[in-house]
């Protein structure tokens, strides 16, 4: 989760880790830090608790001229948000500096053993007994890089980190030890970066390298040298990345969600483009290469994710099951890697994520691997981990998602999955010409059909208005509706705090309708599909009880009109695109009703962009 942040070059560093930090701030905003070394050799840190404002505060007074230095954002796990428990961290004689993403597991043993080797340490948090192995090392006369691969082999968990030393000022040494996050370094002239995520990045350079799990870096200004856990020297293969740096940028737009939510038109024509010829209809997928004898071993697919990418999952795996002909299920990653699943080579794992870091999918996919799956994975982020464990890759190409909250991977991971599920159903010939044809022509419409939806935003404004009190809400939906129901309460949930719900529609009798008063508005996703009336039967039901009712509806219906108290039209597209539909007016009215409320859209309370620890 936590972000972090580093250069060494000719530039003065306290400018680009600032920089960096406001990128990375939607992976943690409870506590911010900088360390630099100054050109005499001294070190100078600060660290505040809070975003990376009250940091930028206290750094606009001080004097920073150094050209190495480090920085980190952090989402708290052990210790409170303070100053003390901010990153970076010192040893003893504050000589070793580190910044870190992920839990050290064992660190209560570790610190144990160094306190009664005469360690003094300052703060709760697990991090700080990182720089104080690296120094136990160095004490020795190794040199940073052996004082990293000795200090990762004796913490447990998964860990990104990157240490210091004010002794040697002109170089970095960065680790990363299982799916803590990603670690990226950048290439520039005459200078090296390291970040956690892209974003921080972009503005400095495109030509990059990842580093990968057991894997140690040693940044210098013009020189980056690359080590294994043994410490055996080792090439590592840069990328160029496509991405444009004004791509993180809000623009005219109040909020990174909302423009988030305002893209998804073009979000998702960036995941089609290229991928769907009509004439004659066929779907090419250019990161995924399934040879036949595994396509006809694969008897059934498995989908797993977290969050909004479980809820995308869900709607796929109706498109499996319908379109490609596969027995299909859904798994939360989380539970999917306990469970000791009974998967192998007949079992396609689709796991489904935006930054292809989540610490528990990547887990999952591990699993998978061990076992000998064929593995696709669906993500936004070029060269994550998940694209790298996975055999094939969809990407879904919407560019840098920066609200905390995901709304445009949403939308593209449902097309994704759709172009997955064609593509599949095509190769295994369980779809004829002519079907193909039917299912890939609405396609070409969505963009359309979503620029229609996301211009009525001020309708949405205007409904949130009526709800702004109210403290409770159901969410129902059927079929592959049922997903975003799940998905428009989270949203309400993450950005506005409002307790919310999501059922499957049937299962309001079995328990949920007892909730059902004036004060728990119900928003019913009634559009029009082969679930239709069954729908519009629990429409009755909620009526019935005196519940009011916001009704997600397709244009034209009358009916709803006299059912509903509030309704809100889509425009009439594919029953198994609808999704991609119903879930942008549930994002607006999540984001309205935060907004009204006073709450901080782009960095909801507790949470981060990407979980990378338990």
């Amino acid at each position: 989760m936590c972000g972090i942040i580093g250069y060494v070059g000719s530039q003065a560093a306290t400018g680009i880790l600032m920089n960096g930090l406001r990128k990375l701030e939607y992976r943690g905003y409870d506590s911010a830090g900088i360390a630099v070394i100054e050109d005499g050799g001294d070190l100078k840190l600060l660290k505040r608790e809070g975003k990376v404002d009250s940091l930028a505060q206290a750094v606009s007074s001080a004097q920073f001229t150094g050209s190495v230095g480090i920085g980190h954002t952090r989402w708290a796990t052990h210790g409170s948000p303070c100053d003390v428990n901010a990153h970076p961290h010192l040893d003893c004689y504050g000589d070793v500096v580190v910044i870190h993403n992920g839990i050290v597991e064992n660190h209560l043993e570790i610190k144990g053993r160094l306190m009664r080797g005469g360690h003094k340490f300052a703060s709760e948090t697990d991090s700080e007994v990182i720089p104080h192995l690296v120094e136990e090392a160095l004490k020795c006369g190794t040199g940073l890089v052996e004082a990293m691969r000795q200090t990762i082999a004796q913490i447990s968990g998964a860990h990104a980190i990157v240490a210091l030393d004010r002794r040697r000022p002109d170089q970095l040494v960065v680790a990363r030890v299982g799916n803590a996050g990603g670690v990226v370094i950048g290439y520039g002239e005459g200078e090296s970066f390291v970040a956690s995520d892209l974003s921080a990045l972009l503005s400095h350079t495109r030509k990059v390298v990842f580093l990968e799990d057991r894997e140690i870096a040693e940044l210098e200004s013009g020189c980056r040298r690359y080590f294994d856990v043994h410490g055996q020297p080792m090439e590592k293969q840069t990328v160029d990345l496509p991405y444009e740096p004004v791509l993180a940028a809000k623009g005219n737009f109040e909020h990174y969600m909302l423009k988030e939510i305002m893209e998804q038109p073009d979000s998702v024509l960036s995941t089609i483009r290229g991928r769907v010829r009509l004439d004659p209809a066929k779907i090419e997928l250019e990161g995924v290469h399934i040879s036949g004898r595994e396509l006809n071993g694969i008897k059934r697919v498995l989908l797993v994710g977290m969050g909004t990418s479980l809820h995308a999952a869900m709607v796929g795996r109706h498109y499996m099951e319908r379109i490609a002909g596969l027995p299909a299920e859904v798994d939360n990653a989380s539970e999917f890697r306990y469970r000791d699943p009974i998967i192998g080579p007949e079992t396609l794992v689709v796991s489904v994520g935006q930054s292809g870091e989540t610490v528990d999918t990547l887990a999952a996919m591990e699993l998978a691997k061990n076992r000998s799956s064929v593995q696709v994975t669906i993500c936004n982020v070029v060269g994550s981990q998940a694209s790298r464990i996975a055999d094939g890759v969809v990407y879904t190409r919407c560019g840098l998602e920066i609200g905390v909250c995901s709304t445009k991977t949403f939308t593209s991971s449902i097309v994704a999955l759709y172009l997955l599920s064609c593509y599949l159903g095509q190769a295994r010939g369980v779809i004829q010409r002519e079907r193909i044809a039917d299912l890939l022509g609405p396609l070409g419409q969505m963009p359309h059909l979503m620029g229609q939806v996301t211009k009525q935003a001020p309708t949405y404004e205007r409904l949130s208005r009526s709800f702004v009190k109210n403290n409770h809400f159901l969410f129902l939906g059927r079929g592959v509706q049922y997903a975003v129901a799940m998905e428009g309460a989270l949203k309400l949930k993450e950005v506005s705090y409002i307790h919310a719900e999501g059922y499957p529609a049937g299962e309001m009798k079995h328990g949920p309708i007892a909730l059902i008063d004036r004060e728990t508005p119900v928003v019913a996703i009634a559009v029009h599909d082969a679930l239709y009336e069954k729908m519009m039967n629990n429409v009755e039901q909620v009526r019935a009880r005196g519940g009011t009712v916001i009704a997600i509806a397709t244009e034209g219906n009358d009916e709803i009109q006299d059912k509903a108290d509030y309704v809100i039209s889509i425009p009439e597209c594919s029953p198994w695109l609808a999704p991609v539909l119903t879930s942008i007016p549930l994002q607006f009215l999540a984001y309205y009703m935060a907004m009204q409320r006073g709450c901080d859209v782009d960095q909801p309370r507790n949470l981060a962009k990407t979980v990378t620890v338990e």
